[in-house]
């Protein structure tokens, strides 16, 4: 049966780290707007989910979004009460462990017990599927033990979830524009191959996946993009239309701006092809798409095209490689940079042969220098005669031995009396190094299912 009421999808999260405040606005804009309403919470980036199975290995109960809770205690309430339903990725490599944790959370506040449904068959970490990711990578398959393994599913188990009655949708890795054309696919019934709704409706989940990105807060330059109330950004909610187009809004009196701008900033975001724009789903094409502004803070998309789904599932898969060491020690008052270029150049030496070194002088040359330091000894890099007075000397290291990246932590901390003059406030750290290779597996070699969780 079709559905003609629009649908309404708030997003209250960017990232794992997002903030954890965002999530009530949202909400409360939802359930006074008395339409059909869900809100997602965007946790994954490319090596969270490393990160996480990482954690699963010391504690086999954690593994999802560490802030899993942080995130639902102040809306799970209201969610189960005015019927806002509530797809994440927040799962990340433990999604029983989520939906048992969001459980125990529903009993603590004393709330009736939410169904919550687990989408499956991302992970493709165990032995089982060695040898179809060995296909897949050739002599780019790790030799170093692989950490993760996740290919990127799709909507439809999410859909079908929301459909058998799932209050909850807890996932994995999913393409982040899954997460809004699930509940799409759920409210209207779209057949799967209608490609242009499709990849409307992927286009909104594009445009929410960031977060507060649409909303102004990465599009934010003063002086040049002004944005008020930074400090109190409302996060995106998208109205979505039978016909899948969408207009983009966010709750009433909070900070940040939606416009013309915001919304193509964040269409054009991480698109390698407007006119293929590939996921899961449905492949994109915006190049005939209009972003036309039909309110304050509110910008509608329409007249994007979809075309047939690829045939493969894109697979991240981390791996061990090593580890990875860093320092930093600060220079300040008369002569500071040529002193910290001085430390840069004693750590180049003393280290030599253990491999490439990073050498930054933050404030003077670190976002544009280089991993060899080659800037090191070139008077070009210099700032302004080389004049800082407030610098602060940053080295790195990736080796896979321990011990030898070790040595980079002992040479920063010796600079305390080593010289050059003045340094203090060593800060020096050592953490396992993730590698990351991609690869693209057939389709129906990766198993997709929900289950619900009694």
């Amino acid at each position: 049966m079709v559905n003609n009421t629009n649908l309404l999808v708030g997003c209250a999260a960017g990232f794992s780290g997002d903030r954890t405040d965002a999530a009530l606005p949202v909400v409360q804009a939802l359930i006074a707007s008395g339409q059909p309403s869900v809100l997602i919470f965007e946790t994954l980036a490319e090596r969270t989910l490393a990160l996480a199975q990482l954690a699963r290995r010391t504690n086999p109960d954690a593994g999802y979004e560490p802030l899993l809770v942080d995130l639902l205690e102040p809306v799970l309430a209201q969610c189960l009460a005015h019927n806002v339903r509530i797809v994440s990725n927040f799962g990340a490599a433990n999604p029983h462990g989520a939906a048992r944790r969001i459980q125990t959370l529903a009993a603590e506040q004393g709330l009736r017990r939410p169904r919550i449904a687990v989408v499956q068959g991302d992970d493709l970490s165990g032995p089982e599927h060695r040898a179809l990711l060995k296909s897949a990578l050739g002599t780019a398959m790790p030799t170093d033990p692989i950490v993760s393994a996740n290919a990127y599913i799709g909507a439809q188990a999410i859909a079908d979830a929301l459909r058998a009655g799932a209050d909850i949708v807890v996932c994995g890795r999913v393409a982040d524009p899954s997460l809004v054309l699930g509940p799409a696919l759920a409210h209207y019934g779209w057949a799967l191959n209608d490609w242009s709704k499709l990849a409307r409706a992927t286009m909104a989940g594009h445009l929410l996946e960031c977060g507060a990105q649409v909303t102004g807060g990465y599009f934010a330059d003063p002086g040049y993009k002004e944005v008020s109330g930074l400090a109190h950004l409302g996060y995106p909610i998208a109205e979505i239309d039978a016909d899948g187009h969408c207009t983009i809004t966010k709750p009433p009196g909070t900070g940040g701006c939606i416009d013309e701008r915001t919304v193509k900033e964040q269409l054009l975001y991480e698109l390698h092809d407007p006119a293929a724009y590939l996921t899961p789903d449905v492949v994109a094409d915006i190049t005939q798409a209009q972003v036309l502004v039909v309110g304050t803070d509110a910008v509608r998309l329409q007249g994007v095209r979809g075309h047939a789904r690829p045939s493969t599932l894109k697979v991240n898969v981390c791996f061990e490689s090593g580890w990875f060491a860093e320092g930093e020690i600060s220079y300040a008052g008369p002569r500071a940079e040529a002193r910290a270029r001085l430390a840069g150049q004693v750590l180049h030496e003393r280290l030599h042969g253990l491999g490439p070194l990073r050498i930054d002088l933050i404030g003077v040359t670190s976002v544009l220098g280089d991993d060899a330091s080659r800037w090191l000894n070139d008077p070009a890099h210099e700032s302004d005669a080389g004049g800082a007075r407030d610098v602060r000397l940053r080295v790195a290291l990736q080796h896979r031995d321990y011990a030898s990246a070790q040595r980079l932590v002992r040479e920063v901390t010796a600079l305390y009396t080593c010289g050059p003059a003045g340094g203090g406030g060593v800060r020096t750290a050592m953490r396992p190094r993730l590698g990351t290779v991609s690869c693209l597996v057939p389709r129906e070699a990766v198993a997709v299912r929900y289950e619900m969780v009694d």
